[in-house]
């Protein structure tokens, strides 16, 4: 499975911002998704995740959102009201996890190359 991350960019405190991330190869609907992300000095951490069914979704802040659009191979995070706090390094991953949405990083096992994120105050 390889994963595409895009959509990051440099953007204003407030502004919202939609990370997209495609999958090719050997896809599989029912398999999790999730987005880390990854601050300087700090270690990578989920900010959302959502289950193969679609049914159980994590998320680390309200201001984010998960979704998944299986017939694209795509899952998308929406992220409002955004702070300089949030610049980091996002990635997305896949999990072969069957049960409710996986928020740790050993969960996964395909990981994509990252999307650069800024947020200017």
């Amino acid at each position: 499975v390889q994963l595409q991350a895009s959509g990051g960019g440099l953007v204003q405190a407030g502004d919202s911002l939609r990370l997209s991330c495609a999958a090719s190869g050997r896809t599989d609907s029912r398999r999790a998704m999730g987005w880390f992300r990854q601050a300087p000095g700090k270690q990578r951490a989920c900010v959302a995740a959502i289950s193969g069914s679609g049914r159980s979704t994590y998320y680390v802040d309200s201001r984010f959102t998960i979704s998944r659009d299986n017939a694209k191979n795509t899952v998308y995070l929406q992220m409002n009201s955004l702070k300089p706090e949030d610049t980091a390094i996002y990635y997305c991953a896949t999990s072969n996890y069957r049960g409710d949405a996986p928020k740790f990083d050993y969960q996964y096992d395909y990981w994509g190359q990252g999307t650069q994120v800024t947020v200017s105050s």
